[in-house]
């Protein structure tokens, strides 16, 4: 089945064309650049740029796939969870279609599109698997027995890893987005300048917490810019900014790693999946990699062009939904609160 994905639940303008779940004709992602001046998204922005990009990037996807719109078979488009006036557009546009065309349409999960990404480039990968799902808004285990199915084993009790990675960057004076920005830092960096902390939550708990780790940065970094006599908009300097990133990084991710493990006691699983935004990482790259080395298991983590949103994994997610029956009405909605993954 040749279909074309459309993904626009937050700041990416996407659309893909896969002709079956694992082989990617075309996979087109436009960036906005609108929210950097305001340090995150800002919704209406996003929700117009859609409204501006959507049309050329489909047009583009087409176009490099090598097929007409005549050759598409299927339709998917994320349905959340995102920002709502974004997910409109693409949601809308794709639904749109697959009603003129008679087309088969699927509703997706994003977070389901973030775990299943392994499968656009990687041929082994195939349930079960245990997977660290950690992007802007979400930080979750999940365990996957067989394909669409999930069991939630743990989640974030309040900010998700990728917000701390934007709110600590703001915070050094590094820009938005803030995974980027502070991995490029912390290369320079001692990750055992400062000692910052990992919470523990209850004994067996899955799951994460990283408010605190937040919140003892921004300590820090206050009382460093009134040692300094920094005056505002003054940066620290640079070597102290990396040492901050480094030690940071260090704990965000040792906190990711340490859940991931105990969770493979838990859980005992042959493989593993790192995905979402934050996958993007080197740090968690590198040591989830190592982890599962030790552990003798299979690591699966996509490649950085489909660790962000993009609209490959909302295609590859919509073709096995349809192809395993799954039907939804063109009167179905986007949910912006839609966290949950279907169980």
């Amino acid at each position: 089945m040749k279909l074309l994905g459309i993904e626009t639940s937050c700041d990416e303008t996407s659309a893909a064309i896969l002709d079956g779940p694992r082989t990617v004709l075309s996979s087109v992602v436009s960036s906005q650049v609108e929210h950097l001046e305001y340090g995150g998204v800002v919704p209406e922005l996003a929700a117009r740029a859609h409204l501006r990009l959507l049309r050329p990037i489909v047009r583009m996807a087409l176009d490099q796939a090598g097929i007409a719109l005549d050759d598409v078979e299927g339709v998917a488009a994320t349905q959340g969870p995102g920002l709502m006036g974004a997910l409109l557009v693409g949601f809308g546009f794709a639904r749109g279609l697959a009603w003129a065309r008679n087309l088969p349409f699927a509703a997706v999960n994003h977070l389901e599109g973030h775990l299943l990404s392994p499968i656009l480039t990687d041929a082994g990968f195939e349930p079960p698997f245990l997977a660290l799902l950690v992007s802007g808004g979400h930080t979750e285990l999940v365990r996957s027995p067989e394909w669409l199915r999930y069991e939630m084993l743990g989640s974030t009790v309040d900010d998700a890893v990728g917000e701390a990675f934007d709110k600590v960057s703001i915070l050094l004076g590094l820009g938005y987005p803030g995974g980027p920005a502070i991995d490029r830092a912390a290369a320079a960096g001692r990750a055992d300048a400062w000692p910052f902390p990992r919470a523990r939550l209850a004994p067996g708990s899955l799951d994460f917490s990283f408010s605190g780790l937040k919140t003892a940065v921004r300590t820090v970094v206050e009382r460093r810019r009134g040692e300094l006599g920094l005056g505002p908009g003054e940066r620290l300097p640079a070597a102290e900014q990396a040492d901050l990133a480094a030690s940071f990084q260090a704990a965000a991710v040792g906190a990711l790693l340490a859940r991931l493990d105990q969770a493979l006691t838990a859980h005992p699983t042959p493989r593993v999946v790192v995905a979402g935004g934050v996958a993007a990482n080197s740090a968690l790259r590198e040591g989830a990699r190592a982890l599962c080395e030790r552990r003798g298991v299979a690591f699966h983590v996509p490649p950085l062009r489909y660790c962000g949103d993009n609209a490959a994994m909302i295609a590859a997610g919509g073709i096995l939904r349809l192809e395993a029956g799954h039907r939804w009405p063109l009167s179905a909605t986007p949910v912006a609160d839609f966290g949950r993954l279907p169980l």
